[in-house]
């Protein structure tokens, strides 16, 4: 029986091409289809369309922007849009297809044909009847949010035409403007498909007309230099990506963006010099970036019945939040407390009344957190989180609550050891802001905005699982201007709630009002990607473990029952494979940490192996995580290439202690080896170490503190603490914000503590290595300048150190071109092969050794 079984062989670099990476996309409206697409390194992308239950499957190569709809599938493959009929299981190809859209209310569906023989036209197919309506010379369409009205512009040479069409009777079209010589651009419809705007665009922007037509009463409204001619001696309707037109709910308000008039200013010839002080707010070059990024633009508001007109933002408040029902906007300025040193500083909030327009100062010198900063969908409140506590500020009392402070419960902590602690969270609110939904570091609360009556959704502190409402969108966060668009979370329904233990365990809850929390899948595997439907009936997601390729399930709620219905990479079980196991050390201060270690594929316990540790501070998240065998890896390393090639990989968690960044790391991961050595699994002689970015810090000062690694790999790498600290970075921001309180957490500049950061600083121990070092990093680094990269190579030059330095030219942090990212993953495999295997045969670092 033993020589019928089939034997596993050892993966070779020939085969590694046959490795996708699968990404979970889409749940059809009954549960039964599901779509997911297939990666691969040579960009052979697949999309695929699968029966959950019968596992009949079609495939789409090169498919993009799919969709289910009812009964049917689209998706794009370059102009052409396919259509597959699941109950038929027939497919139709229409071509020259530049843009699709369809309708679930009204079974249609809208594409645009743009074809060299004729002007573009669009086309509406009715899944009921299977008639067209093609309508002629469309240059641009939208569709509503309730999917019942679309608006369209067409080109003809009279000129442009823009109308609105209802979908139950697309013969009826409703002209709101005739031949025009110039184009309608920037479309917005208001969320229940009641009204829609748009910008008449000339070529002088001074002339520009913004147009709202309000549906429900059938009145088109103007705004331009003829209606207004006070307001647009000023200023002019423009298009902007970032203040974007909207129309609040009750049809009253237009938000818009709008530009200083410069007719008749005389510009001075400019000198081609900088000129920077230090009492600027922003240092040149992060000031002209973000002039180049947020533009100009203002914000401002038109009622159309009254026809008035407000600017909103200015110079002094040009940062806007707005809550969800548009009553009320909420200003500040960035700049306000500058120059300071931290990525963001603290600035004062105004609230305006959009009514009145009433302002007043409601916090001031107040930090800012793109999390902990949340006006209410329903607008009647204002969340912040200050003094460790969630107040709620009420913008029509201009009253302050602190709505957590009874609970003895900490609702923000560490969610990432390179940066401070932070909110765990305000997923949303219930309906008519009644209650704010907030996380602590386990559990879900609703609490009421007068602060007296709140309430544990969960029970994870004691099971010490953290739980997540799951949003299938939560990729694609809503946001209104310069702040978040939060949730209305209805109680009354099913939830799905992401769980992760501490254990490493993960999967989804069912919860219920009432009832709480309910396991519906929790496993010792990584889970993610939930998708489902309106109905909440079934929930599919992917799953992996670092020896197990990800796999697509389906879970009907009612029954739990559990379908598997795609796996990826079956190709795997034909070859040996290593095996992930969690590691539990601590380090000399005591701290209990966790590591990942992965172990050989074909691991034989009578053999000793070298290994490589990998860091980068948090790594045990990695426990579960299946990484395909490639040589195409933008930071040049590959955990499972590693184990294919005979090593064992470790991936220990750091933390940082008593602000010594680098002697904290050496601490935890000097810890996580002699654990692993203990266990009589490696040869400790033959241990390497690499890191990139901040990792490439780490492992650049951990190998001038000690001669444990054999050879160690720092790419990337901020090298000299103080030189970094007093250096220009990405954005033409300074890198100071880095090292008082993030990442580095010096806790002061190096003028406060100049001995820290010597003591911290790879530069400054670069006599004591002891062991070869490899240096590789991209010369258009705008992360971190290559010239760190340089200083360190130059030190160990000096010394006579044995080190290469690699770099790659018009490339960044990350290395993008696949042949740059092949070139440094097999110079890293070979770097380690020749000092932990003694394989000399790499001619590169042979000629460079002797």
């Amino acid at each position: 029986m033993w020589g019928q079984a089939v034997q596993k062989k050892i993966l070779t670099p020939e085969e590694y091409h046959k490795w996708g990476e699968t990404v979970l996309q889409k749940i059809s409206p009954d549960e039964k289809w599901a779509s997911y697409k297939i990666e691969y390194e040579k960009g052979a992308d697949t999309l695929f369309v699968r029966n959950i239950f019968k596992k009949t499957s079609f495939a789409f190569p090169h498919g993009e922007n799919g969709r289910f709809m009812q009964d049917i599938f689209v998706c794009m493959i370059n102009k052409e849009l396919h259509i597959l009929d699941l109950k038929r299981l027939e497919e139709k190809i229409i071509k020259e297809v530049k843009s699709y859209s369809f309708s679930d209310k009204e079974s249609q569906l809208i594409y645009q044909i743009d074809t060299a023989s004729q002007n573009s036209f669009l086309e509406i197919f009715s899944l009921k009847t299977g008639r067209i309506k093609k309508i002629p010379d469309v240059s641009d369409y939208l569709l509503s949010p309730t999917q019942q009205k679309l608006w369209f512009t067409a080109s003809r040479t009279d000129g442009y035409s823009t109308a609105v069409i209802s979908l139950k009777n697309p013969a009826l079209i409703n002209w709101i403007q005739k031949k025009s010589p110039e184009k309608f651009t920037s479309p917005v419809w208001q969320k229940h498909g009641q009204a829609v705007a748009f910008i008449k665009e000339y070529s002088d922007p001074g002339r520009n007309i913004l147009y709202f037509y309000n549906i429900k009463n059938n009145k088109i409204y103007e705004l331009g230099p003829k209606t207004d001619s006070l307001f647009f001696k000023n200023w002019s309707v423009t298009v902007s990506r970032q203040l974007k037109i909207m129309i609040s709910d009750d049809l009253q308000s237009i938000f818009f963006a709008v530009k200083k008039n410069t007719a008749g200013v005389i510009e001075q010839k400019k000198i081609k010099a900088e000129v920077w002080s230090t009492n600027d707010k922003w240092i040149y070059p992060y000031e002209k970036s973000q002039q180049v990024f947020q533009g100009t633009s203002k914000s401002a508001v038109w009622n159309p019945v009254s026809g008035k007109t407000n600017v909103i933002t200015s110079d002094e408040l040009p940062a806007i939040m707005m809550d969800g029902a548009m009553k009320y906007s909420y200003l500040s300025n960035r700049k306000a407390y500058e120059p300071q040193f931290e990525y963001e500083g603290p600035r004062d909030f105004y609230t305006l009344n959009l009514k009145t327009f009433e302002k007043k100062i409601f916090l001031k010198k107040h930090a800012w957190d793109s999390e902990a900063l949340n006006p209410s969908p329903a607008g009647k409140y204002f969340a912040y989180f200050k003094d460790d506590n969630w107040w709620l500020y009420s913008p029509s009392s201009d009253t302050h609550t602190n709505i957590t402070s009874g609970l003895g419960v900490k609702f923000k902590g560490k969610k990432q050891e390179l940066v401070p602690e932070s909110v765990y969270g305000n997923p949303g609110w219930t309906n008519g802001d009644k209650e704010i939904i907030l996380y602590d570091q386990y559990d879900i609360w609703i609490i009421n905005p007068d602060g007296k009556k709140a309430k544990r959704l969960t029970k994870g502190r004691e099971k010490k699982i953290i739980y997540r409402i799951i949003n299938p969108d939560s990729r694609h966060q809503k946001v209104i201007y310069n702040g978040p668009l939060l949730e209305t979370i209805d109680l009354t329904k099913t939830l799905f709630l992401l769980a992760k233990g501490h254990d490493g365990k993960t999967g989804c809850f069912l919860w219920k009002k009432n009832v709480g929390e309910n396991q519906l899948y929790f496993t010792d595997r990584s889970t993610d990607q939930f998708q489902f439907t309106e109905n909440k009936k079934s929930i599919i997601f992917r799953e992996q473990n670092f020896d197990q390729s990800p796999r697509l399930l389906s879970i009907d709620v009612s029954s739990s029952a559990q379908t598997v219905f795609f796996k990826s990479n079956p190709q795997q079980e034909k070859y040996f494979w290593g095996r992930s196991e969690l590691l539990e050390f601590q380090n000399s201060k005591g701290d209990t940490l966790k590591g990942v270690l992965l172990y050989p594929a074909n691991y034989d316990p009578e053999k000793k192996y070298p290994m490589i540790v990998n860091i980068y501070q948090e790594k045990a998240y990695e426990l579960h995580i299946y990484e395909n065998p490639t040589f195409y890896n933008a930071a040049g390393f590959n955990a499972t290439l590693m184990t294919l090639n005979g090593y064992f990989v470790l991936l220990p968690d750091i933390i940082s202690k008593d602000h010594n960044a680098g002697i904290s790391a050496l601490d935890c991961v000097t810890a996580a080896v002699a654990k692993v050595i203990s266990k009589n699994l490696i040869l400790p002689e033959k241990v390497g170490l690499i890191g990139h970015s901040y990792g490439g810090y780490e492992s650049a000062f951990i190998v001038t503190q000690t001669a444990l690694f054999a050879a160690s790999v720092a790419s990337g790498a901020p090298i000299d603490l103080v030189s970094r600290y007093y250096s220009v970075g990405r954005e033409g921001k300074p890198e100071m914000w880095r090292f008082e309180k993030e990442q580095t957490n010096m806790g002061g500049s190096p003028s406060d503590y100049p001995d820290r950061y010597d003591a911290n600083s790879p530069i400054r121990h670069v006599s004591k290595i002891k062991k070869p070092v490899l240096i590789w990093s991209g010369k258009n680094d705008k992360q971190v300048d290559h010239r760190q990269s340089l200083e360190f190579y130059l030190a160990l030059r000096r010394l006579k150190k044995r080190s290469n330095m690699i770099l790659y030219p018009d490339e960044g942090h990350l290395l993008l071109n696949p042949e740059n990212q092949k070139d440094i993953t097999v110079r890293t495999m070979e770097w380690f092969n020749y000092y932990l295997k003694d394989d000399h045969s790499p001619s590169w670092i042979t000629e460079s050794t002797n």
